[in-house]
């Protein structure tokens, strides 16, 4: 059987350790590696010649990625994960325990587990590879650094950088880890074993201690003192988590103890609070969404099909979406992307939009001035259809306007080549329908992307009845390129994201017509778990974008979409929220930092007395909407899977992660629990509460969405 970890010793004393997994891509830590390495560990003890260890990895792009999170799915019981835990921190303390100087040599991605092997180490040398990126990452599996991390990271690095770094699961860059302290030296990978290896025979055992600031200091100095940071940051996760979320609290619960009461009690508290996490119903659906992510990655969008090579990419419209989209196809994907627009203003906007972006880059050092203009170099603009001939993707982001969009149409297929792709950024138009001007429909197919495109990671990618699979393939592929997550769903109006939504949006518009005071509606569905709520989004998205999307879905698919009246007089007032200064929320010079309600706005919509109903039953009547319409696509075929329906929902609009997507929390609540309380509902509030055909049946034959 190969060996993972292989031991050479050097005529100068120093031995080099190489973590090398047979037959994988990346180095992942797994339970089974236990024996081993202890086998070798006791070898170099009992070899008086070894002076000093070098700890590095034989992939060529990472160090260790961290634990292999399948074996954390395989506990069936917290005992199961509480012995994982323990055997981490079994292994590391004999590595830590060498007489001699031990030195992790760190080239690319050095992530959770890896981190912990090498804090175990006594210093840590990594080169200046753009890959190389050191992290602890485990709170965004709903977990917490299980292998010794909240114990060694805060005597390192001291305890406000360790929790920041530990609550966020933020990586940092070669040159932040050295100033933090987190590494010794940062230097070229060429030269990265050569100078681990002189640092180990220098014979040193611990590294300089890391200069803090003043306030830091004396924060940290005593018990009482540490408590304040304990207090505060316990405070600010409440504030953002809003409770759904344990994994922070009990960070905070492990750095606290083991400072007070010493690094074997804190070892011991990481174990046990690991292994409640590990069994935990938050992790369980963090870790699915995990999976289904790993999984999608490896997926052409259509079995067996290759994409096409995307050399070139056009985009009509230069406004905030075409900016954005021709940005990430220059930034992310490296593929040349001109804009065309009607008019200078739009071209200038675009270019404006894309430099702004790099260029935060440029200050926070991260990429040198020169690399940022040789990716805005990238991007070209032109107000005619020119330089376009040999575009193999055309993105189009105008008006939704059906004329116009079969205006775009026409003029792509005269002026582009005979494989050229129209993709339509269409929020809500049926595809099918802008096809219909097209003389090769097979190349027309929806890339929805979500504003703002920089940071929304979905895209939706919308194929016809005639979109052929070639074109499938390639429009996922270049999604890809973008660094966005790209689902598959069938045409029709709304597609899948805005068509969940719309019922949320409107149910909540509903309670804001009975009387719901607005910063009450909001409160309950960020308690529920979404990072905004539906007023405050339908003030960034722009009430009347909200309004025009309503017509659409209601002619197609019937009158549970029908939009509350609240939306017309809005419109009536010149409300569209932040983009005119005007909405729910006051905005401009007057508007405090703390977000205030525009009071008119209920005399507007013919409120008397606002009130505050129960947010559970709030944030319930506005999710269940969601989810029945979820259903509704997955029965329709609009998406292929719950898998896909749940990545939808979490990356296109921010439904709660820690309850897995719609899907995985529909089995959570059950079939028969979702009809009974649309059935509830219905008869308070009428049809548009009627429980989906497949709920009802499900609810008959206790199915559920998943099998697992």
């Amino acid at each position: 059987m190969e060996k993972t970890f292989n031991l050479a010793r050097r005529d100068d004393g120093i031995a080099v350790l190489t973590m090398d997994v047979p037959g994988e891509t990346m180095n992942t830590l797994k339970a089974e590696f236990g024996p081993e390495i202890s086998t070798v560990l006791a070898e170099i003890k009992s070899d008086s010649s070894i002076k000093g260890l070098v700890v590095i990895s034989g992939k060529a792009d990472s160090f260790v990625a961290g634990a292999d999170i399948s074996m954390l799915d395989a506990c069936i019981s917290s005992d199961a994960a509480k012995a994982l835990s323990q055997q981490g921190h079994q292994v590391f303390a004999e590595l830590e325990g060498l007489s001699i100087p031990v030195v992790a040599a760190i080239n690319g991605a050095c992530l959770g587990g890896g981190l912990e092997l090498a804090l175990a180490c006594h210093l840590r040398v990594c080169s200046d590879d753009a890959k190389t990126m050191l992290g602890v990452p485990e709170v965004q599996l709903g977990l917490l650094p299980g292998g010794g991390g909240t114990q060694r990271l805060p005597r390192l690095v001291g305890i406000t950088t360790a929790l920041d770094l530990m609550l966020t699961g933020k990586q940092v860059r070669p040159k932040q880890a050295l100033k933090m302290g987190l590494v010794n030296d940062v230097v070229p990978n060429s030269i990265l074993l050569e100078t681990a290896v002189n640092l180990a025979k220098k014979g040193k055992k611990t590294a300089a201690p890391v200069k803090k600031s003043f306030i830091n200091k004396v924060l940290e100095s005593t018990s009482f003192s540490r408590d304040i940071i304990f207090d505060q940051a316990r405070k600010q996760v409440e504030k953002k988590t809003q409770g759904n979320y344990p994994a922070p609290g009990k960070i905070i619960d492990c750095v606290r103890q083991g400072l007070n009461k010493g690094m074997v009690k804190g070892l011991e508290v990481e174990a046990t609070h690991f292994s409640t996490l590990v069994m935990s119903s938050e992790s369980a659906a963090l870790r699915s969404l995990f999976f289904a992510t790993t999984e999608m990655k490896k997926e052409t969008g259509v079995d067996g099909v290759e994409p096409r090579k995307v050399r070139k990419a056009v985009v009509l419209g230069g406004g905030l979406m075409g900016g954005g989209i021709a940005s990430v196809t220059t930034t992310k994907a490296k593929i040349p992307a001109r804009v065309k627009d009607i008019n200078d203003k739009g071209l200038s906007n675009a270019l404006a939009y894309a430099y702004k972006l790099l260029d935060k880059g440029v200050k926070r050092r991260h990429m040198t001035p020169s690399a940022r203009d040789g990716l805005m170099a990238l991007m070209t603009t032109t107000t005619e259809y020119k330089g376009v001939k040999d575009a193999d993707i055309v993105v189009e982001a105008v008006f939704e306007d059906l004329a116009l969009k079969h205006q775009m149409v026409k003029d792509v297929e005269r002026e582009c080549g005979e494989h050229t792709i129209f993709a339509s950024n269409t929020s809500s138009l049926p595809i099918g329908q802008i096809a219909a001007a097209a003389a090769r429909p097979e190349n027309v197919i929806g890339l929805h992307y979500f504003s703002p495109v920089e940071k929304m990671p979905l895209v939706e990618v919308i194929a016809h009845e005639k979109t052929s699979a070639q074109t499938i393939a390639t429009t996922v592929a270049f999604a890809r390129k973008q660094g966005k997550t790209p689902i598959v769903v069938k045409d029709g109006a709304g597609f899948y994201v805005n068509r969940i939504l719309a019922l949320y949006m409107n149910e909540a518009a509903q309670l804001l017509l009975e009387g719901q005071r607005i910063e009450h509606l909001d409160k309950s569905l960020v308690k529920f778990g979404f990072p905004v709520g539906p007023m405050t989004l339908l003030d960034e998205v722009g009430i009347d974008v909200g309004a025009k999307i309503s017509p659409i879905l209601e002619k197609e698919l019937g009158e549970r979409f029908q939009a509350p009246s609240a939306f017309a007089k809005l419109l009536n007032d010149d409300r569209k929220g932040r983009k005119n200064g005007k909405g729910f929320y006051q905005y401009g010079p007057k508007a405090k930092k703390a977000k205030l309600v525009d009071e008119s706005i209920y005399g507007v919509l013919g409120i008397i007395n606002a009130s505050n109903k129960d947010g559970k039953e709030i944030s319930e009547r506005c999710s269940i909407q969601m989810l029945n319409e979820a259903v509704r696509c997955l029965e329709e075929g609009i998406i292929a899977s719950p898998r896909d329906g749940d990545i939808g929902a979490i990356f296109g609009i921010g439904f709660p992660p820690f309850l897995g997507g719609p899907f995985r929390y529909m089995d959570s609540l059950g079939a028969a629990h979702m009809v009974a309380r649309l059935e509830h509902y219905q008869k308070l509030h009428g049809e548009r509460f009627a429980p989906s055909e497949k709920l009802k049946t499900m609810a008959e034959s206790g199915e559920t969405f998943y099998t697992k």
